[in-house]
């Protein structure tokens, strides 16, 4: 096979505009694509093609003539969370393509090579965490909405004249055959037949007529858009012509019946109508599937923007699937400022984002979405609310400067920041139970942001140098006297100048530090009436100092509510917590009041867990995409982005304070 990753020794031509635009296959190649039309390629180069259509056609021809090194690419078996998402898998092929059973293909090679016994526990692994997130080819459809029978079979339709019908030796009367064995060989079974998406809207792409379909006993047409994994499940055998989907049943375990030559098809595997090509033998299930999803294709991390493996494909496409999915079809959201609704409709991706009108009701029994801890409508106990905020890793930048998140949090029940009743946040720290995978994962992200020198707001700042005193330092962290969290999470401690009072009294001889909140500082809030007064009980008030070293240089930190108490814990600090703060209450912090609810003691990489990975959505503005927290820390460090507010942010944040949302 010509390499894919040794740009310097070639050039990448393709008669295709298409694949000179794709931002995968240009990754995957190392290097630009460039366009070929009409000049003829020099020996020494590569020609790409898009499988048997007509640019592979064109490419096969060009490369053929002049020697040119051929790949033939094609969509990979997981090939995107949805069907106008980026690439994520892309077959290669080196002349033959993998549904062409008479082709030289290298995928067929492939799976005669086998496995060894490490390749087989690693083809096991990934079939297993194929089913666990439900994966498919496409993966942004939802599970069906009908109740599925008790007992069925899975028929698959393809589209009309798919090149994998003629390829795998089919044609339209072995649909016809295919419907009648499945009658025939399960006589007490329904049989489920699922039409292809493609060719729901448009009877002449379908091999069956529904209302023929209809009028059969036993035989139930899925004519609504749904994900194959739920249907696949539950069926007791699955029956296809060369259909990829009767590979993802191998690997449910269920049994195939095959009426086509697909790849995965004359192994020993499946139980075919015809017989196999010459010279296609036995396979064993690992080998197919170590061929099909690690050997033969190539995957492209839209996030990470580079070159990944199977099961970071995996994780990634089963991230966005779940998140996409977690809410209903339609949502309604309110009180929502303008500057934030483009990325609010993209954290609620998967769902189509209705913003009612100042004064306009949601319709009954609707999905809700607020900002913060906004009261539920008056009397609209029939509404689904939720409430989004700023996550603990938002961004280079502050909020109120109308600086984009990367992450915010959606909750259900409450809000992390309210101690007055439980949210998702809490329920999950009180009853979740954590595996060794889940600390060890939690443990290395908490090293990196540490490493990394990470925060909520990652503000650039002066450096500090702590004093040559035998006194312990400490940290007093000033909050914005109107913050929701001290509304909700501080009943004896309401303004930054108390917290200093309370600490100064418990602490006559430490030195204290006071850092005055950064949305204050920068006059985007008002201070508390007693904050200024108090500064003066403070050894040194610092404003412009870098946070994380300040976190770093103290002994201990004291807050009533703020998100600095949990980054201190991230890095072995001391924390007193005078309010309840999401992360207090779970024996990580000296607390001042204490929560019933509360009453679990966590390790630090348990809340870790559940506050970096578990609770929060991050959505990568490169690709678009949701994000793992470990992929993020990289965008939030990337070069270009900037924590102050720029020249336009300027002009219009006070345009957006005019018509933010009453109440």
């Amino acid at each position: 096979m010509a390499s894919v990753k040794d740009p310097d020794e070639r050039i990448v031509l393709a008669p295709s505009s298409g694949l000179r635009r794709d931002p995968s296959v240009a990754g995957l190649m190392g290097t630009r694509v460039r366009s070929i039309w009409f000049t003829r390629p020099r020996e020494g180069r590569t020609v790409l093609g898009w499988g048997r259509k007509r640019s592979g056609r064109r490419a096969e021809k060009m490369a053929r003539r002049s020697g040119a090194d051929l790949l033939l690419l094609e969509d990979g078996f997981l090939r995107s969370v949805g069907r106008s998402d980026q690439r994520i898998g892309i077959n290669i092929d080196t002349g033959g393509i993998y549904y062409d059973a008479r082709s030289d293909s290298r995928l067929f090679d492939l799976i005669h090579r086998g496995v060894d016994e490490a390749q087989a526990t690693r083809a096991r692994a990934i079939a297993a965490t194929w089913r666990d997130l439900g994966l498919s080819k496409y993966n942004d459809a939802r599970p069906p909405r009908f109740d599925l029978p008790e007992d069925y079979v899975l028929v698959i339709d393809q589209v009309r004249n798919d090149q994998s019908i003629s390829g795998g030796l089919a044609g339209p009367a072995d649909f016809a055959a295919m419907l009648e064995a499945a009658l025939r060989e399960h006589p007490t079974s329904t049989i489920l037949v699922k039409l292809h998406p493609d060719a729901l809207n448009d009877p002449s792409k379908r091999h069956f007529d529904i209302d023929a379909l209809a009028a059969r006993e036993r035989v139930l047409a899925v004519t609504e858009p749904c994900h194959i994994a739920p249907l696949i499940e539950k069926a007791r055998a699955v029956y296809t012509v060369t259909s990829q989907v009767g590979f993802e049943a191998l690997m449910w375990g269920r049994p195939v019946r095959c009426f086509g030559m697909p790849f995965y098809a004359g192994r020993g595997l499946t139980d075919d109508a015809m017989p196999a090509p010459e010279g296609r033998g036995a396979a064993s299930l690992e080998a197919v599937i170590h061929a099909a999803l690690v050997d033969y294709p190539r995957y492209w991390h839209p996030v990470r923007g580079e070159e990944c493996e199977v099961e970071a494909a995996m994780a990634h496409i089963g991230l966005n699937r779940a998140l996409r999915q977690a809410l209903p079809p339609l949502v309604h959201a309110a009180h929502f400022s303008p500057w934030k609704r483009p990325f609010i409709r993209q954290f609620l991706s998967g769902s189509k984002v209705d913003f009612l009108a100042e004064g306009e009701d949601a319709p009954e029994g609707a999905t809700l979405v607020q900002w913060g801890r906004r009261p539920r409508p008056e009397g609209r106990d029939d509404l689904d609310c939720r409430w989004l905020e700023d996550g603990f890793l938002r961004s280079v930048g502050l909020g109120a400067d109308l600086i984009r998140p990367l992450s915010l949090v959606l909750d259900g029940p409450g809000i992390y920041y309210d101690a007055t009743q439980p949210s998702g946040l809490e329920t999950y720290l009180a009853t979740h139970d954590f595996t060794d995978a889940e600390r060890a994962r939690a443990k290395a992200l908490r090293e990196r942001i540490v490493a990394m020198r990470l925060s909520k707001y990652n503000l650039a700042g002066e450096g500090w140098v702590r004093p040559e005193t035998d006194k312990p330092v400490l940290l007093v962290v000033g909050q914005v006297a109107s913050d929701a969290s001290i509304d909700r999470g501080s009943p004896e401690l309401r303004t930054s100048g108390a917290l200093l009072k309370r600490v100064r009294e418990l602490n006559p001889q430490a030195h204290i530090l006071y850092k005055p909140h950064p949305d204050v500082v920068a006059r985007l809030r008002d201070a508390g009436a007693d904050d200024e007064e108090a500064a003066v009980l403070a050894d040194e008030v610092l404003v412009d100092v870098d946070p994380v070293a300040l976190i770093e240089a103290v002994d201990e930190v004291h807050v009533m509510t703020s998100l600095m108490g949990f980054e201190a814990l991230l890095r072995g600090r001391k924390v007193t917590c005078y309010g309840l703060p999401f992360y207090a209450g779970w024996g990580l912090t000296e607390d001042r009041l204490s929560c019933e609810r509360r009453g679990r003691k966590l390790a630090l990489d348990e809340l870790v867990h559940g506050a970096l990975i578990a609770y929060p959505r991050y959505f990568s503005q490169r690709a678009e995409a949701f994000a793992a927290p470990e992929d993020i820390l990289d965008e939030l460090t990337q070069p270009g982005r900037s924590a102050k507010a720029t020249g336009w942010r300027k002009l219009l944040r006070p345009l957006f304070r005019m018509v933010r949302p009453k109440g």
